[in-house]
């Protein structure tokens, strides 16, 4: 057979070779065409050896990704960078082209079209769940007021007139004119035959029908839990509002989800947040089942980005969790536990050493007592198990500081890495406590933004001074490793990195930022997304920055963050999520 001027032929045991036009018209004998058919045959055999050799080498053969602007940090420095070269999802060096085209010769090269390179992005404060539901669920964030609010809540319904419970998550009645409260009354007008229940954007709150109510037994003599408020009228009735703890009392009742569920609210997570160029994820809070939903997933190989999981101090199988050990897999890390200490600054639920200044009979909700902490961090602390704990107000922050204070140098937070989850409002005196104790302040810079339109209402201007104060806490030594806490705010890290650096919102608002003394570098704001809040994982030696030998975990956007101006940050797309040196979006 005759293709492109080569003769292919078959001899027995070898297959198919290739035998060149000039052999057969240069053989005047059979001698001589043997002999040349002989050397072909060789040839033959060593270019299908070493091709069979590249073939089994493919998935390890290098990758060089070149012409690109890549950012890392090394030593806590920025470094600049124009190629990355990686092998089997492992960095080999960052560098320029040349340099590294030298050190292997053979390897796959992809041109980056001078797109903007940095370290996978990680969220240091999110609920995975939480943000799968909210994406099955009614999404009721943004909406201005209550009667908009309602009628999303219908639309929801009629589309899904099978579902036993309406359940959605996101209003905000600090965005409505009268920014009050809503009520059950306005719910009952069009659906009363179906219980509704639905969270406030911070989930410290929750609004309900009054079918939801009767299913959870509340009425005027139902007393407040501890912990918790039922909002009431003026004559003593519930409203249908409860806080904190009180919420339990409801959602006592919703029929609990399934494995399917949780498994289909898992990847929708997992998958919105690879779009959103997050490589890592700190889940605040996994119960039980969870917990081995999780564990069950990595066994499987199907969790496709890294998820450092705190186990939730609230469940009752805590101590069950923590002998089971730690858990250090690929994609998994668990090793740390979430408790909550007090609510939110929204709702009024955060606790503070002195009245909300909008509601002088109120200091908030202590949710967890001293005492019961320092239980806590005793039990937490006995398996080796980092403690982090959400606390908002500041005398919640206060508590926190002073039994972490307590421990022993084996149990300490130096050697442990406790964290303090939010700490939104600081006594300023008090803040240089984190860095003497080693304690990491896991913050969330949209949350200054989202609250600044009635933080100055509830605390009043002097105790603004210790509100989200990234940098009094930088300049104290402090490492803050940075998140979004999804679902209470969008998990797009571009808008916590724009907020970090410019105390502003989406719409570029105040024109000089809020409280703007507080405002970060893009290099600092960056370093808490990335190498910061690696360490605050311990996986600081696997990622978080892109050097020889870390995962080759990083992203493409198409804008240089630190070179457009900083009201554009929170515009950028990502173009590519690359995990374990595999491009996965």
């Amino acid at each position: 057979m005759k293709i492109n001027g080569l003769y292919l032929n078959k001899v027995s045991g070898l297959g198919t070779f290739i035998l060149p036009m000039t052999c057969i018209r240069v053989c005047q004998s059979i001698d001589k065409c043997l002999l040349h058919m002989k050397k072909t045959i060789q040839t033959f055999i060593s270019l299908l050896l070493l091709g069979l050799l590249w073939v089994g080498s493919a998935k390890a053969l290098p990758t060089l990704l070149h012409n690109v602007k890549g950012y890392t940090f090394a030593d806590g420095e920025l470094k600049q960078f124009n190629s990355i070269l990686f092998e089997d999802g492992v960095i080999l060096a960052t560098g320029e082209q040349e340099e590294l085209s030298k050190l292997h010769s053979f390897s796959i090269s992809i041109d980056g079209k001078g797109k903007t390179l940095l370290p996978g992005l990680i969220d240091a404060h999110g609920h995975l769940l939480g943000l799968g539901l909210n994406l099955m669920r009614v999404n009721l964030r943004g909406i201005e007021s209550e009667d908009e609010t309602v009628k999303a809540v219908v639309s929801y319904a009629e589309k899904n007139p099978d579902t036993r419970w309406v359940l959605g998550r996101g209003w905000n009645q600090v965005l409505w004119l009268s920014k009050e409260f809503p009520t059950k009354s306005s719910l009952d007008k069009v659906i009363a035959d179906r219980p509704i229940w639905l969270s406030r954007i911070d989930g410290h709150a929750g609004w309900a029908n009054s079918k939801a109510l009767k299913l959870a037994g509340i009425d005027k003599s139902t007393p407040d839990p501890e912990g918790g408020k039922i909002i009431r009228d003026e004559n003593g009735e519930a409203t249908g509002v409860l806080i904190d703890a009180a919420m339990s009392l409801v959602e006592n009742k919703i029929p609990p989800l399934n494995k399917k569920e949780r498994k289909t609210a898992l990847k929708l997570a997992f998958d919105h947040l690879i779009s959103l160029g997050i490589t890592s994820v700190h889940d605040a809070g996994v119960d039980f089942e969870t917990y081995k939903l999780m564990l069950e997933l990595s066994d499987k190989n199907r969790i496709p980005l890294r998820v450092y999981a705190m186990l939730s101090g609230a469940d009752p199988r805590l101590e069950a969790m923590l002998k089971f050990g730690r858990v250090n897999q690929p994609f998994l890390k668990i090793q740390s536990v979430k408790l909550y200490t007090d609510g939110a600054l929204g709702s009024r639920g955060a606790a503070l050493l002195e009245p909300y200044s909008d509601e002088p009979d109120n200091k908030g909700l202590l949710l967890t007592t001293a005492d019961k902490l320092g239980q806590y961090l005793a039990l937490i602390t006995k398996y080796g198990f980092q403690t982090n704990i959400h606390a908002i107000g500041d005398a919640a922050n206060h508590m926190v500081l002073e039994e972490l204070s307590k421990l022993d140098e084996d149990r300490s937070a130096k050697k442990l890495r406790h964290r303090i989850e939010h700490a939104q409002v600081v006594v300023p005196e008090e803040i240089p406590m984190f860095a003497k104790l080693g304690v990491i302040a896991s913050m969330q810079p949209t949350h200054a933004t989202s609250d600044m339109n009635m933080a100055g209402d509830r605390l009043g201007e002097e105790r603004l001074e210790g509100a989200y104060a990234w940098r009094t806490f930088l300049d104290n030594d402090v490492v803050i490793a940075s998140g979004s806490d999804f679902p209470v705010e969008k998990a797009n890290p571009f808008l916590g990195l724009h907020a970090a650096v410019t105390r502003q919102d989406s719409d570029n608002l105040p024109e000089d930022g809020w409280l703007p003394t507080q405002k970060l570098t893009v290099a600092e704001a960056l370093k808490s997304f990335t190498i910061d809040a690696a360490y605050a994982s311990f996986w600081e030696n696997k990622i978080g920055s892109l050097e020889e030998g870390k995962q080759a975990d990083f992203i493409l956007i198409d804008k240089d963050i630190f070179t457009v101006s900083e009201d554009q940050i929170d515009d950028v797309q990502v173009l590519e999520t690359w995990i374990e040196g595999k491009r996965v979006h």
